[in-house]
């Protein structure tokens, strides 16, 4: 397959997992919209995403973005994965001052406005999902970078190596953390 045969293959795989997305999106706002209404849903919705933005130590909500933004703009993913954060901390900034009591309609929002409101110890987490994100964001986009120009790299490659065995030990630790501090909070995640 030439290169250029394997570069659309790789934007319609894209775009396929960008459609599984959003239908995922779109199934829980009708579900939610139909429990407390078309507005509310929005916001639950909305703010559901951000959860899993803001609350896990992985490139989840914000990479399911990224990496097909990516492939059809090369824009850098750690370009992409600021403005999403920048999102989700500004929209729970408001939320909170102006509309706490939507953080009360399910269990994830409840966690959510648990951990805003409470920065010793929860803020933790938050911070510890930005070290994980942004970690594995840099990574990812490092990794991008080689094998799209793989002979024409301005940094040696074994460093691709050294950063990928630092990347492992630093998401085993945020892990290790983030389940003491999920444990604080009475969460047990199966491991």
């Amino acid at each position: 397959m030439t290169a250029k045969g394997e570069k659309l293959k790789k934007r319609k795989e894209s775009a396929l997992k960008f459609i599984l997305l959003l239908s995922v999106v779109i199934f829980y706002f009708l579900f939610i919209s139909i429990k407390y209404g078309a507005k509310d849903g929005f916001f639950i919705t909305f703010l559901t995403w951000t959860f899993f933005v803001l609350c896990t130590p992985i490139a989840d909500a914000g990479f399911l973005l990224d990496f097909p933004i990516r492939l059809i703009t090369n824009i850098k993913m750690l370009h992409t994965e600021v403005l999403v954060w920048a999102i989700a901390i500004s929209s729970n900034t408001y939320f909170t001052i102006f509309n706490q009591q939507i953080y009360e309609k399910t269990f994830i929002l409840l966690l959510l406005h648990h951990i805003i409101i409470q920065p010793i110890p929860f803020w933790s987490i938050i911070f510890l999902s930005a070290s994980g994100t942004f970690v594995s964001i840099h990574l990812a986009d490092k990794l991008f970078d080689l094998t799209k120009d793989f002979n024409h790299m301005d940094y040696p490659k074994h460093s691709v190596i050294y950063q990928a065995i630092l990347f492992i030990f630093l998401v085993t630790l945020i892990f290790i953390v983030y389940d003491f501090l999920l444990k604080k909070l009475g969460i047990n995640l199966p491991l």
